[in-house]
């Protein structure tokens, strides 16, 4: 399947018409920047979650007394999207509602745009039906971190104190948990990923920076739009997911209305949402520290 190439002397990004998913993100200098799915850990590499981010309890939900059959993650992943719009420096991919057994009518977009050492990434739904659509989405982009995860740090925009949602599998329960990150720095290590993903909500900070601690080497996300962000890999493997989701994970007791469920977004008919987050490429120690300033 032919993918989409966007350059523009700083950055080469490359996208997938199937499920809008990025495959490529190279730096000026060539080096990739995105985890291949190149390892037996994970064979995916970007994937767009939509209708919804995560797992739902029992992988349905129920909106007007119907219910819904939902996989974790959604569906879009796997369904190939039009090119709607592309050019040298942006693409735009479009999917919409199809007889999946979810009879909505939406246009969900997505679309990459680059601007400088930056890649835009922007979630675009619209309601094209007669009734209100509540929806979820997220991104999951997997960073490449060759060396290991252990040769990495994560530094918050924001210092604060951050606790953790508790998972049971892949749903959350309500309790939280500190995690340490002095100076608003987390140091990564494989042990905090053997009962899945860190989730963080309700962050003051809007970006985080994931940073080789020996070199310059850096990518910043910026996630303004989102109310969750998600840390996730799998013990011993070479990449590290930043996730920005509107929601988060559904709680072990949900009743399964989406109406109730925290972060989902209702669209009313005609209505659009637009949500974008940013991936910052940082290539050194001194452009670390300005384009870290440029990420809060």
């Amino acid at each position: 399947m032919d993918t989409v190439t966007l350059r523009n002397g700083l950055l080469t990004a490359q996208i997938s018409p199937l499920g809008a998913e990025l495959q490529s993100l190279r730096d000026a200098a060539g080096m990739e920047r995105l985890y291949q799915g190149d390892s037996p850990f994970w064979a995916a590499r970007a994937p767009v979650l939509f209708p919804i981010a995560g797992a739902l309890r029992h992988n349905r939900y129920t909106l007007a007394g119907k219910t819904y059959e939902m996989p974790p993650h959604g569906f879009v992943r796997t369904q190939r999207f039009a090119v709607d719009e592309a050019c040298e420096t942006s693409a735009t991919f479009l999917c919409q509602a199809f007889d999946a057994g979810f009879p909505f009518d939406y246009a969900f977009r997505v679309r990459f745009t680059l601007v400088g050492r930056s890649l835009r990434v922007a979630h675009i739904t619209d309601n094209c039906g007669r009734e209100p659509f509540y929806f979820c989405v997220g991104g999951h982009e997997g960073y490449a971190t060759p060396e290991g995860i252990a040769h990495y740090e994560v530094a918050f925009s924001q210092e604060e104190p951050l606790r953790i949602g508790v998972l049971d599998g892949n749903l959350l329960t309500h309790e939280t948990a500190p995690i340490a990150a002095p100076g608003g720095v987390l140091a990564l290590k494989d042990s905090d990923f053997q009962n899945d993903a860190l989730v963080f909500s309700g962050l003051r900070s809007k970006s985080v920076t994931l940073r080789s601690r020996f070199d310059g080497r850096a990518v910043c996300v910026d996630f303004a739009g989102y109310g969750s962000v998600l840390l996730w890999t799998k013990p011993g493997a070479p990449f590290l997911c930043i996730e920005p989701w509107t929601n988060g994970p559904d709680y072990t007791d949900s009743d399964g209305c989406i109406e109730h469920k925290r972060g989902a977004i209702c669209l009313r008919p005609g209505e659009r949402d637009i949500r974008e987050h940013t991936i910052t490429v940082m290539e050194s120690t001194s452009n670390d520290m300005q384009e870290k300033r440029c990420c809060k």
